[in-house]
């Protein structure tokens, strides 16, 4: 049975090896990258059944995504649309080093996943699973994708999952606070990382103060932030939960976050203790920022015993 449920758009993520430019480069790399299909990717590497639920184009792009994901073992269910129905989403990334910043240009105009409709999706599946997981960067595709993932939400018959995951690139922050008001009464667990649920919840100040703030006018479950090298900390039935980042060398930060994710909805579904869940994200975001490329290759005994020397040396109070 399917444990875990995601829905969202992935794009192919286009990046110069090393620190070339985009504008020089003659060779790229070629990746699937989307938040929803990582998270998914995380979770089912580390043992919970899940499944990535979207639509693509019909094309050898389209294509391209699926047979990436079925190459990590992801279970998929896709809606082909018609070539001319919708096309891929590209994402082109450029890594560099100080005092140069990264670029990340986004072209995800006219996708396929931005006119899927619930009747076109596998509504049992979602419905029957213990969790479904959604994220704000599939919303902003457009108004219609946006409908989609609050129907989802409302019909989802386990705990249900929201990740801000609010790129600038894509929508603007107004735009993103008036799709998230109609839906978040509809989340069970709210999850972001720190600048995230600053903007969009405009909230300035200590992070705990904050996500106190959030989890109470929210009325969530649970609420989770994600502090980079600062760990994460998380509030369930008013009590504040913190654990520590694992120190690691960085190779790249591309699906850290979502590898957290992935490690907490890991554990979260084998009700596990807060702590336990928090360690086991850091645990897989740690892993996974020593690894090229957004999708992680983890395995499971590694991140079992990442997080087990974790909780040993006390991280998480």
């Amino acid at each position: 049975m399917t444990r875990l449920v995601t829905f969202g758009e992935t794009a192919l993520r286009i990046t110069p090896p090393g620190r070339e430019r985009l504008e020089t480069a003659t060779d790229v790399r070629l990746r699937a990258d989307g938040t929803e299909s990582n998270v998914a990717v995380a979770a089912s590497r580390l043992g919970t059944p899940s499944v990535w639920i979207s639509k693509l184009p019909d094309t050898p792009l389209g294509k391209r995504v699926q047979s990436e994901l079925h190459e990590h073992g992801l279970d998929t269910d896709v809606v082909w649309a018609e070539a001319d129905a919708g096309r891929q989403g590209l994402s082109f990334h450029e890594m560099a080093r100080s005092p140069r910043e990264d670029v990340a240009i986004q072209d995800r105009g006219d996708v396929a996943a931005a006119t899927v409709t619930p009747g076109e999706l596998p509504m049992t599946k979602i419905t029957s699973a213990d969790a479904v997981f959604v994220s704000g960067s599939t919303m902003a595709l457009s108004p219609n994708a946006a409908d989609t993932v609050e129907a989802i939400l409302r019909a989802a018959g386990g705990t249900r999952v929201l990740d801000l995951d609010f790129d600038p690139g894509l929508w603007s922050a107004d735009r993103a606070r008036r799709a998230f008001e109609g839906l978040l009464d509809a989340v069970d667990v709210l999850i972001a990382n720190e600048e995230d649920a600053k903007t969009i919840f405009e909230r300035s100040g200590n992070p705990r103060e904050i996500i106190h703030s959030i989890a109470s006018e929210g009325g969530f479950d649970e609420v989770v932030i994600t502090r980079s090298e600062r760990g994460a900390i998380a509030v369930d039935d008013n009590i504040l939960h913190e654990v520590d980042a694992i120190e690691t060398e960085l190779v790249d930060a591309a699906g850290q976050h979502d590898a957290f994710v992935g490690g907490f909805l890991h554990r979260h579904l084998a009700d596990a203790s807060t702590e336990d869940a928090l360690r086991h994200g850091l645990a897989a975001a740690a892993i996974t920022r020593t690894i090229p490329g957004p999708m992680t290759t983890m395995s499971a005994g590694e991140v079992e015993r990442l997080a087990a020397a974790a909780a040993d040396d006390g991280r998480g109070h």
